[in-house]
């Protein structure tokens, strides 16, 4: 089976059992230690595709820590007598690099703010920076055939500027003659970056991700004169699909070295050995090396917009939407900020009373007995006959139980309001913290994205739900303003007498005021405020972004706070919104904390 030639079903059945016979071999090359499931080998073009394997002969899944080979793919390409070699890299991707999913994000945002305007590319590039540091160690250390793997490869086609490039490092890591691996001809910038190139596997073999942004300073000239390398590079492409199944965590904010990794080689002295600022050998009083990549760098602050964390997860094989994306943002960022939600003090009978003595049999437990009144009524012990069990009942007790408030949550989405989808959204944010520290100690939350009118998504209900709460939170209108007054009052017109108290919380701005207005039946707002203020059990507070003097224009708010008794929350910014939902547990409710209560505005 060489060549091209399809192979059939037989010789498809001979070639996986061989491949399955070199496992055991291709994990005790990591270690004798090393323990994956065995790999997934496809017999047809369909079964790979059921894996998610398309475009190349092998992949991984850092979810399931799964290898994936399609064998006529293999066959299709030349390298089906390598199987220790490719099933011994695919291990290596788990052993090695990016190893976690979180890691495979973490290079891909490094290796994005070193390719300006060709971000795309970043998986691609990310795939081929960690296939150096294996296949070095594989060739070098564990003495494999991965030379004469890519002489098979760089065989099939001619390649551009990115292939000869990257079969020259391989070639000067490994001390072979120029043209050995098929990459072509190197001119002398080619050579220099091949050099630079090989020389930073070596340096950063050990703290690769540190790497990873230089390497994609070092492809991006070439990337963006290249459009010849694609064909060759797709069958080695075997983590295109690393996140599928899968979430990254951790890449909502960016790490502090992030953009300063972003460096070419050639001006790192780590690896040049020179000062690059110093170097001018051209006459011009310039420095001859490429400058930093610094198209990309903005003035906002270390978190990311919730667009770019969405091209991350999706560059690193997890296929979120924009909304799934979001949703898994605001999380993240809210999780930064949760403290435990205010809850109710109310009397509870908790401690226990002695009352007596019964029987105990068979039938209950054995360690209910009360083996000291046992023996106390008779010294021969007959299990069912003479063994007594004590009697407990309840006395009020001196402490109370904490009760937390349920939260009904209006997040006002008009078009004065960003998509929480693309830019970061304070009142989405705010939303969720609030929200979540309210799930995180067991009550239950109401939320509800509005806008115009009919322009309204809801849970439906008060729900334990993180997610469900998160995908309104995150959803977006852009419409006029009109508060959902029929809403309101229908979740508290059937509210029984004995329910837990709800807390009412409003985040939006001077559209606010439509909340009085009158319902489609004609009942006035304000009576529905007040109705659901008294049937809700838990006051209310409206946090509002408010000009100053809003108290003289905006007449209904101070309505709302002197005669219903809403707290009104002002703040001059969006961006308050975090401090108001850290705060908000803490001082919105009696207890200690009651002291700090903002005074209201």
């Amino acid at each position: 089976m060489t060549g091209h030639a399809s192979p059939s079903g037989t010789e498809l059945s001979e070639l996986r059992d061989r491949w399955a016979a070199e496992w055991p071999s291709a994990l005790a090359v990591w270690s004798k230690f090393t323990r994956l499931r065995p790999p997934v080998l496809c017999l047809t073009a369909s079964e790979a595709e059921h894996e998610g394997l398309s475009e190349s002969f092998a992949m991984i899944r850092l979810q399931d820590q799964a290898v994936i080979v399609s064998l006529p793919e293999v066959v299709k390409c030349g390298v089906a007598g390598f199987p220790l070699e490719v099933l011994a890299h695919e291990i290596g991707h788990h052993v090695l690099a990016p190893a976690t999913l979180t890691d495979h994000g973490r290079m891909i945002a490094r290796m994005r703010w070193a390719l300006p305007t060709v971000e795309r590319h970043a998986p691609l590039v990310a795939n081929l920076y960690t296939d150096l540091l294996i296949n070095d160690r594989l060739q070098r250390s564990a003495g494999l055939r991965v030379a004469n793997a890519y002489r098979v490869l760089g065989a099939r086609g001619e390649g551009g500027a990115v292939w000869a490039l990257y079969m020259g490092m391989y070639e000067i890591l490994w001390s072979l003659e120029r043209g050995t691996l098929g990459g072509g001809a190197l001119d002398d910038r080619l050579r220099g970056d091949a050099w630079l190139g090989a020389r930073l596997v070596r340096s950063f073999a050990r703290n690769w991700l540190d790497g990873s942004g230089r390497f994609a300073a070092l492809l991006l000239p070439h990337l963006l004169e290249d459009a010849k390398s694609a064909a060759l590079l797709q069958p080695w492409h075997d983590t295109r699909g690393a996140g599928i199944g899968g979430l990254a965590a951790g890449l909502a904010e960016e790490e502090s070295d992030e953009r300063a990794g972003a460096v070419h080689p050639a001006r790192d002295s780590e690896l040049t050995g020179e000062d690059a600022e110093a170097i001018d050998d051209t006459g011009t009083g310039e420095s001859r090396v490429p400058g930093d990549v610094d198209a990309n760098v903005s003035g906002r602050g270390q978190a990311r917009q919730p667009f770019e964390y969405g091209e991350i997860l999706r560059a690193a094989g997890i296929g979120l939407s924009d909304h799934e994306a979001a949703v898994s943002y605001y999380r993240e960022r809210a999780r930064a900020h949760l403290i435990p939600y205010p809850t109710r003090r109310v009397p509870e009978s908790v401690d226990p009373l002695p009352e007596g003595l019964e029987p105990w049999d068979a039938g209950h437990p054995l360690d209910a007995v009360d083996w000291i009144q046992t023996i106390a009524q008779s010294p021969r012990v007959i299990p069912g006959v003479t063994t007594v069990q004590r009697i407990w009942g309840a006395t009020e007790g001196s402490e109370a139980r904490r009760r937390p408030l349920d939260l009904d949550l209006y997040v006002d989405s008009s078009g004065s309001m960003v998509n929480p989808q693309r830019l970061l959204s304070y009142p989405a944010l705010a939303g969720a913290i609030v929200a979540m520290s309210a799930l995180r100690v067991g009550a239950r939350v109401q939320a509800t994205l509005w806008s115009g009118t009919h322009q309204f998504t809801t849970t439906g209900r008060f729900v334990p739900d993180e997610t469900a709460v998160l995908r309104v939170l995150t959803g977006y209108f852009g419409g006029g303003t009109a508060f959902p007054i029929h809403l309101l009052r229908d979740t508290y017109a059937s509210r029984v007498v004995r329910a837990r108290p709800v807390h009412i919380l409003v985040v939006s701005d001077d559209g606010v005021t439509t909340m009085f207005d009158k319902d489609e039946r004609g009942t006035s707002g304000w009576e529905i405020a007040a109705a659901a203020l008294a049937l809700g059990g838990g006051g209310g507070t409206l946090v509002l972004n408010l000009p100053d003097g809003w108290q003289s224009t905006m007449p209904a708010l101070v309505r709302a706070r002197d005669e219903q008794g809403w707290r009104i929350h002002r703040v001059m910014s969006w961006e308050s919104l975090v401090d108001f939902a850290r705060a908000f547990s803490r001082n919105q409710y009696g207890g200690p904390a009651a002291a700090s209560r903002p005074r209201r505005a």
